[in-house]
C-alpha cells in the first residue's frame, strides 16, 4: 500500500510558530511556555516509523503544517498513518482526521470526536462518570473564573486540553486553599486555557496500552510507574520533570515496571475498566489509558490517550512500545499491527 505518514514534527512545528510569529496570523499574546513542543514528534521517532512502514509499504511523509490538506490531496494514499498531535486549538488532535474524511482517504486511530473528546479531559471523564467508571472528581475552571468552594484537597491542577504532561509540573498537586488557587490562575495564564482539579487520588499508578478494535481490544501487559524511585521530595505523580528532565535516554529513571507486580484480582479489574472506557469512547486501533488507585484500591481512570506516544528507544521508556514488547512486538510489529487494524476496519488489502 501506498501510506502517509502525518507527523507533527518538532522542528516543524517551530517552524510554524516562527511564522505565526511573523505575522502570517496573530500569535497569542506572550511567550510560549518552555513545554511547547513536548507533544511534537522527535525526527528519531519519525525516522523509526518510517523504517517500520517501509519493510512492507510505499511511505509518503507528510508535515501536519497548513500544506497537509494539498498534500494529501495530491498523493492520495491508500492509508494515512496519523501520529499528528499539532499545536493550537482545543480540537487539534482531530484536524488530520477531519481532513482525511474531507477527502475520503482511509487513517489510522479514532475518529475526529474521539480525539476531541480525550483531549479535553472534563468532557471524557463526563461520559466516563455517566457510565459509572470510576474517575477522580473533578472541577472545571474558565479563563479568570474563580476556584469553585468546596473543592477536594489535596487536589491536582492541569491544564484542560493539553497532553505528554504539558503542565504537569512536581507543584501542581496543592494541598491548601491557597496553594490551589495560585496554581489554578498560573496554569490557565500560562497555557491561555481553562484548568481541570482532580481530587488527588493517593493510590499506585499504571499505564495501559490497548490494541485492536471492539469486541476483539487486545490490552497490553499493565505499566507501573513506581513513585517511590523519584528523586527525594518529589510528589508522587508523573510529572514534565519526571517524564522530560529527570528521565533521559542517556540516564533513565527505573521507575517503571513492566508486567506491574500486581495480583491477578487487581489486573483483572484495571483490564475490565480499560476495556469499558475503551468501548464507550470508541477508541479504535491503539490507545495508552491512565490508571490510579483511590483509597479503596479500586482502579480509577486519569486519562485516555487515542494518540499514544511511541518512542522507539527502549531507554526512553515510551510506555506504549515498552508494554509491546513485554508482550513480544517489536517495535515494527507495533506499527504493522496498528496498519492492520486500520485496513482492516477499512476493507483494504494490507
Amino acid at each position: 500500500m501506498r501510506v502517509a505518514l502525518v507527523f507533527s514534527s518538532k522542528n516543524g512545528m517551530a517552524e510554524w510558530l516562527r511564522l505565526k510569529k511573523n505575522g502570517e496570523v496573530r500569535e497569542e499574546d506572550g511567550e510560549p511556555p518552555p513545554d511547547m513542543f513536548a507533544e511534537c514528534d522527535s525526527d528519531e521517532t519519525i525516522r523509526a516509523i518510517i523504517h517500520s512502514l517501509e519493510e512492507r509499504h510505499q511511505v509518503i511523509p507528510v508535515e501536519a503544517d497548513r500544506d497537509a490538506y494539498g498534500r494529501l490531496r495530491e498523493t492520495k494514499p491508500d492509508l494515512v498513518f496519523n501520529i499528528a498531535e499539532r499545536l493550537f486549538g482545543v480540537n487539534r488532535e482531530s484536524h488530520i482526521p477531519v481532513l482525511c474524511e474531507m477527502l475520503d482517504l482511509p487513517y489510522t486511530g479514532s475518529d475526529p470526536l474521539t480525539l476531541g473528546i480525550c483531549l479535553d479531559k472534563s468532557r471524557a471523564k463526563e461520559i466516563l462518570s455517566y457510565h459509572g467508571i470510576p474517575t477522580p472528581a473533578f472541577w472545571t475552571i474558565g479563563m479568570g473564573e474563580p476556584v469553585p468552594s468546596p473543592a477536594a484537597l489535596p487536589a491536582i491542577v492541569k491544564p484542560l486540553f493539553e497532553g505528554s504532561s504539558k503542565g504537569i509540573t512536581d507543584n501542581c498537586v496543592v494541598r491548601t486553599r491557597s496553594e490551589l488557587e495560585e496554581r489554578a490562575a498560573e496554569v490557565s495564564a500560562r497555557y491561555n486555557q481553562p484548568v481541570i482539579i482532580e481530587k488527588f487520588l493517593p493510590g499506585r499508578e499504571f499505564t495501559v496500552g490497548l490494541l485492536g478494535n471492539p469486541p476483539g481490544y487486545e490490552i497490553l501487559p499493565v505499566v507501573e510507574i513506581d513513585h517511590g524511585l523519584l528523586p527525594a521530595g518529589a510528589n508522587p505523580i508523573y510529572s514534565y520533570e519526571a517524564k522530560w528532565i529527570w528521565d533521559t535516554p542517556e540516564k533513565p529513571l527505573p521507575i517503571f515496571r513492566c508486567p506491574a507486580d500486581i495480583d491477578a484480582a487487581l489486573e483483572k479489574r484495571i483490564r475490565e475498566v480499560v476495556g469499558r472506557a475503551c468501548r464507550i469512547l470508541r477508541i479504535r486501533d491503539w490507545c495508552r489509558v491512565d490508571i490510579r488507585l483511590d483509597e479503596r484500591q479500586e482502579p480509577n481512570i486519569l486519562e485516555i490517550n487515542p494518540l499514544p506516544g511511541i518512542l522507539p528507544n527502549p531507554e526512553e521508556n515510551s510506555c506504549l512500545p515498552k508494554a509491546a514488547r513485554t508482550a513480544g512486538y517489536s517495535y515494527s510489529g507495533l506499527i504493522h499491527r496498528v496498519v492492520e487494524e486500520a485496513a482492516r476496519r477499512w476493507g483494504l488489502q494490507s
